[in-house]
């Protein structure tokens, strides 16, 4: 599954390509892409033709695309997209080959800038989200306010989050999330350091690929417990987070198969960097050891037997 890195590779796509665009027209080819909409794919049509896409945001593996008015007047709604396991969202030309599993399409008006360049052919004019096995989705969500980040911010104002992504915590990313906070919020569980790390309620965004990394980078096991972590260790642990993201967004993501690609259809290439995930047998590049692979949670913890005890 796409992890924060991979959707916000495809975030910043979206701003490139899709900011600032008025919605001329929807087509949802398979409704299914709508499950978590209970209104409908004619409310989901009407909610979004004359609508202006705002900047998209994220957090964790959400993303969504804030909604203005035909006079670029904020709406208190935003698309959701969730990838889920193989969701794609391309921005496209209109003659471009339909992908096999395409199942909505937002035609798009004119980038202001480009048209004002007279290079409004230059700009793909469709948003497209593609999904094999659809798991992930579309949906129009409310705003509504963030009781976190408005404490975080300090000034009272308060800070808006979709309704749909509400119930999960800010990510490793957000400024909100400090070593202080991301401590408190460990020691505030009894259970294994990796399955805190993969609880979208406790920090979002992390997924197996990524926990395994970080773990690795700090020197600690994945079934350490999380009342046993010191402040130092759990500082250590989010910068790890931080940083292996940070090197991967730089990479534009892991990209296993043709699934997890960028607006444009270009995979990442982080998977070369990988140190730990999906290592089994291989020599750490620390001390030699062999990566060990165990069974957890219905997947796979890779770790250093030597480096992470």
């Amino acid at each position: 599954m796409p992890e924060l890195p991979e959707v916000e590779v495809v975030r910043r796509g979206v701003e490139t390509w899709a900011a600032r665009r008025p919605v001329l027209q929807v087509q949802v080819h398979d409704p299914r892409s709508l499950r978590r909409y209970a209104e409908g794919p004619e409310h989901f049509r009407r909610e979004l033709v004359d609508r202006t896409l705002g900047v998209p945001e994220r957090r964790g593996k959400f993303l969504w695309i804030p909604l203005n008015d035909q006079y670029g007047a904020p709406l208190e709604q935003t698309l959701m997209i969730h990838l889920g396991m193989s969701g794609q969202v391309l921005v496209e030309a209109a003659d471009a080959p339909l992908e096999k599993h395409l199942k909505i399409t937002l035609h798009l008006g004119a980038l202001p800038h480009l048209e004002e360049q007279g290079a409004v052919e230059e700009a793909p004019d469709q948003l497209r989200f593609v999904d094999q096995r659809i798991f992930g989705g579309m949906q129009i969500s409310p705003l509504v306010p963030d009781p976190v980040l408005t404490e975080g911010a300090g000034d009272g104002v308060p800070r808006l989050v979709p309704a749909a992504a509400a119930h999960i915590a800010p990510d490793p990313l957000e400024p909100v999330t400090t070593a202080e906070r991301f401590f408190r919020t460990l020691r505030g569980r009894r259970t294994g350091l990796k399955r805190a790390l993969l609880d979208q309620g406790m920090v979002s965004g992390v997924g197996n690929i990524y926990a395994d990394e970080a773990l690795w980078r700090t020197r600690l096991h994945y079934a350490r417990r999380t009342e046993t972590i010191t402040r130092a260790q759990a500082s250590l642990l989010l910068s790890s987070l931080q940083e292996v993201m940070g090197d991967a967004l730089a990479a534009g993501g892991t990209s296993f198969d043709s699934l997890y690609v960028n607006v444009n259809g270009a995979s990442g290439y982080f998977d070369r960097s990988l140190q730990c995930y999906g290592q089994a047998g291989r020599p750490c590049s620390r001390c030699g050891t062999p990566i060990s692979r165990e069974k957890f949670m219905n997947r796979s913890s890779y770790f250093c037997p030597r480096c992470q005890r």
